[in-house]
């Protein structure tokens, strides 16, 4: 039983909390956090590793009216559970629940939706301006962000705007060495050399050591030796690059220290400039399992925990449709030499890790910068290697851009691999990949293609790496299915006919596939003689199955676990306009206009009537219709 979450009804109530008191409220968060792993799948180790400084926050600002933002919002746990969600906390990314992100409709205190990394310091300089221009300068404005999404280029186009605004914000820089993989690149190191050097150390150390002897708050003392660390910091490194950008840099300091946190907060809360705070944290603090294996516990499966050991609860699966794309991958890179990989900081994600230590030279981890690895792959393609992007679909949307100017436009063959494709489940809206199919057809010279099960992802990548063209496919995060018997070739452009209905036939694009051969089983069973067409590709469309299917078989479903609006249907619709067929007997099923709840990911595809039921359903309102019409 808790003692103290039960009773914070809101973040206010740290304020009257001891720094004793307040550590008791972060064992309880821990154990909060453990408890739940018990029952679901749930990010972890990132937030073990900001209950201090999501503490010591809340215990400093009034973030009722303070502008906070936390940067790849994974790590809201803590917050949640002393913004008044406690009592909620165990329905956290279930169906109708708490979403395991912040979100502006559940409470005050959660400003944006960030489920993406690295535009927190560009929202936050925008609350900053809009309350200078609306007459509450007052208000406090701060970023919580990672080192792994530090990097990110929107960051330091925003220090720069922030320094030329000379706006008052504080950036906390939470640095725990790690993305969900360890971190990557110049800004890595750089953080090493300021976490590490060993004169700077100590003079931190002695720092610090004097500050405990001062009083809590204010004391010119204080800013005394605040103010030497900072002149002994830039001799030892010459002008510091945070410096140099505009920002006074403060830290490192450790961010599992409540009360040093809390004076460095006061602190900097009232400096006139832009402030970053270096706060040193390790992911997983507090679990030593987690601790010691923080990829592993960014998100684990469901485990109990028996004396400090996490216990797997076993579970049947077969294999996921990541995986098999990553043995896919791994087959290509051992034919041929040409094929690299890159990935933005998701190689657990992607389960790309047998490829990086097979292949150390030719797979690339470009961190969070999904731009840039676009525009990598495109220079590496133009010097003749075949990457692969391997991007989760969700955050290719963040270089959309490049995939139109140094991709398409350049009719270079990259191949995209979108991972999470569709519906993610509990990860949310800001995770569904469902805009995919939209926004690669639209370029010309792109080939779109929607895999029907693991034997056309298998084939789709093959093609791809043969093409002269730039080619996207995808694929969920789900278990993948692998259709026996014989199976049609590859080819550009055709579909592959499972059967040809003479009442009407479901054209599918993607994974659903197996729930629209189960949907047309059972119309077959009702005396409904309904076909099933695996689309393959969406763009170049099969026109004459189209064509074929209007005017030989009835009715027209097209599937897709994509938006409706600009998607696959929408294709086919435009094809058959084109091909001056009947539309009137074509419906869709997808994604509506709308964002999609958490939730798993089965109940989210029964409420949008795309499982085999809903299918079904779809078709003898078809039936229906076709026949009132007749």
């Amino acid at each position: 039983m808790h003692k103290w979450l039960p009773q914070i009804q809101s973040a206010l109530d740290l304020k009257a909390l001891s720094a004793s008191e307040l550590g008791e409220v972060a064992d309880e968060v821990r154990n909060v956090l453990c408890n739940l792993l018990s029952t679901r799948s749930a990010h972890f180790a990132s937030n073990l590793g900001v209950v201090e400084l999501c503490l010591a926050l809340h215990s400093v600002f009034d973030f009722r009216t303070d502008r906070l933002i936390w940067d790849t919002g994974h790590q809201i746990y803590p917050h949640k559970l002393v913004t008044g969600r406690y009592g909620e906390f165990s329905t956290i990314r279930t169906r109708h629940g708490l979403m395991g992100y912040p979100n502006p409709q559940e409470s005050e205190y959660d400003l944006f939706m960030t489920g993406h990394a690295g535009c927190s310091v560009s929202t936050v300089l925008g609350l900053r301006s809009g309350d200078d221009l609306l007459g509450h300068s007052e208000r406090h404005a701060v970023a919580v962000i990672g080192d792994g999404a530090f990097p990110s280029g929107i960051v330091f186009e925003a220090m720069n705007n922030a320094a030329g605004l000379k706006k008052r914000l504080l950036v906390i820089l939470n640095d725990n060495k790690m993305s969900i993989c360890p971190r990557v690149g110049g800004m890595a190191h750089y953080l090493d050399k300021l976490r590490t050097n060993p004169f700077y150390t100590g003079m931190k150390h002695e720092v610090q050591r004097i500050l405990n002897n001062v009083p809590l708050f204010g004391d010119p003392m204080e800013r005394f030796f605040a103010q030497l660390k900072e002149a002994v910091k830039a001799g030892l490194h010459g002008g510091m690059l945070f410096e140099d950008l505009g920002f006074r840099y403060i830290g490192p300091i450790d961010g599992h220290n409540l009360p040093i946190l809390r004076k460095y907060l006061e602190m900097v809360k009232n400096l006139d400039d832009p402030v970053i705070l270096h706060v040193v944290t390790e992911k997983g603090h507090g679990y030593q399992p987690a601790a010691a294996d923080p990829v592993f516990f960014h998100t684990p499966p469901v485990f109990e925990d028996q004396c400090g050991q996490p216990i797997p609860k076993k579970s049947a699966s077969q294999a996921a449709y990541t995986n098999v794309a990553r043995d896919a991958i791994l087959r290509q890179m051992r034919c041929d030499a040409k094929v690299t990989v890159l990935t933005a900081a998701m190689c657990q994600g992607n389960k790309l890790e047998p490829v990086r230590d097979e292949f150390e030279d030719r797979f690339f981890d470009v961190g969070i910068c999904e731009s840039h690895a676009v525009a990598f792959a495109a220079g590496q393609c133009k010097a003749g290697l075949r990457p692969i992007v391997d991007i989760y679909s969700t955050f290719l949307q963040r270089s959309y851009d490049q995939i139109f100017q140094e991709v398409a436009l350049q009719n270079l063959p990259v191949t995209f691999m979108l991972d999470r494709a569709g519906l993610t489940g509990p990860d949310g809206p800001t995770h569904h990949g469902v805009f995919d199919l939209a926004y690669m057809r639209v370029f010309p010279n792109m080939v779109v293609m929607a895999p029907g099960d693991a034997h056309d992802l298998d084939l789709m990548l093959d093609f791809a790496l043969r093409h002269t063209s730039p080619c996207s496919l995808r694929y969920p995060k789900a278990s993948a299915e692998r259709f026996s018997g014989k199976r049609a070739e590859l080819k550009l452009g055709r579909a592959e006919v499972f059967s040809f209905g003479r009442d009407g036939n479901i054209l599918c694009a993607g994974t659903l596939l197996a729930d629209a051969l189960a949907a047309a089983e059972t119309l077959r069973e009702e005396g409904v003689d309904v076909g099933v067409i695996n689309a393959r590709f969406v763009k170049p469309l099969d026109r004459e199955i189209i064509d074929r299917a209007l005017t030989e078989g009835g009715f027209l479903l097209t599937v897709e676990e994509g938006c409706l609006m600009g998607g696959f249907g929408s294709a086919v619709l435009e094809t058959a306009s084109e091909l001056h067929l009947d539309t009137t007997r074509i419906r869709r099923l997808g994604i509506p206009d709308e964002f999609i709840e958490h939730g798993e990911r089965g109940e989210l595809l029964a409420d949008l009537q795309l499982d085999a039921p809903g299918i079904a359903t779809a078709c003898r309102e078809l039936m229906l219709r076709e026949e009132l019409v007749s």
